[in-house]
């Protein structure tokens, strides 16, 4: 009998899904995902040994990230698919297996819930949160594709002002690997700002591979490029409206280049 089997269920009945998803009637060709879009917890893990300050803390979601996106998404007019659950619980941007995958320590703290998992219960997270909403953010792309144009991929994240004592000047960072087609042009447009702080690769690199976009995205030649936006910025409702607007405008323009919305293996 597989371990896994004797384990009751991760999620329960009062639950969240694993994901969401928001459909939109517009006829772009893009996809918007948040992986980090939630504090929430599955009631069988409880509060992870963790006191609750820490869930409003960027190790638990990623501050603004969802309400950006929702914000995006609607400029666009195109679909969004939202993680459910604590990247505490399984990160959905790491490959299951990888050790930042299920946190034992998250920036400096401890998380008492995740030390010493065996397979079993490592596996059970992957199957009823990662993977599902894994499937949910490729049968989106799919749905879209059947309609034309191979789709784009927009990720959108959110990083610490300071990160080990150091402030961090960035406003956004626009992260990529070998696809220049949406990362490059954007950084030209944002840079035309000169009150904007952008990075190229800053504050995280995305030659360091996060899984979701090169899984959905650069596997199968379509365009594709990761937001972060430095929390602070998006944490109330007008900061978020603001960047919205913002990098709706930028996105729009990138996104209407004729030679953009095609397969392009790098």
């Amino acid at each position: 009998m597989n371990p896994q089997d004797s384990l009751p269920p991760l999620l329960g009945p009062d639950d969240p899904p694993a994901y969401r998803v928001e459909e939109d009637t517009g006829q772009r060709p893009v996809l918007l995902v948040c992986d980090h879009a939630s504090n929430i917890l599955p009631a069988r893990l409880g509060d992870l040994g963790l006191e609750q300050q820490y869930f409003q803390r960027h190790i638990a979601l990623d501050i603004g990230a969802a309400g950006l996106t929702r914000r995006l998404a609607r400029r666009l007019e195109g679909p969004a698919v939202y993680c459910g659950y604590s990247r505490l619980v399984i990160d959905c941007n790491r490959q299951p297996g990888d050790p930042t995958s299920i946190p034992p320590v998250s920036d400096g703290v401890i998380i008492p819930g995740n030390q010493d998992l065996g397979d079993p219960q490592a596996d059970q997270r992957a199957d009823e949160i990662f993977w599902p909403y894994h499937h949910a953010v490729g049968q989106t792309l799919s749905h879209l594709w059947r309609r034309g144009h191979p789709p784009a991929l927009i990720s959108i994240h959110s990083f610490t002002p300071v990160m080990n004592g150091f402030e961090r000047p960035w406003h956004i960072g626009v992260l990529w690997n070998h696809d220049p087609r949406l990362a490059v042009p954007l950084v030209h447009r944002l840079r035309a700002d000169p009150a904007l702080c952008v990075g190229d690769n800053e504050p995280y690199s995305g030659r360091q591979v996060g899984f979701t976009v090169e899984h959905h995205a650069a596997a199968a030649g379509l365009p594709h490029v990761v937001l972060e936006v430095r929390q602070d910025l998006i944490s109330t409702r007008q900061g978020r409206d603001e960047w919205g607007e913002r990098l709706g405008e930028a996105l729009e323009a990138v996104l209407g280049a004729p030679d953009l919305h095609c397969i392009q293996h790098f």
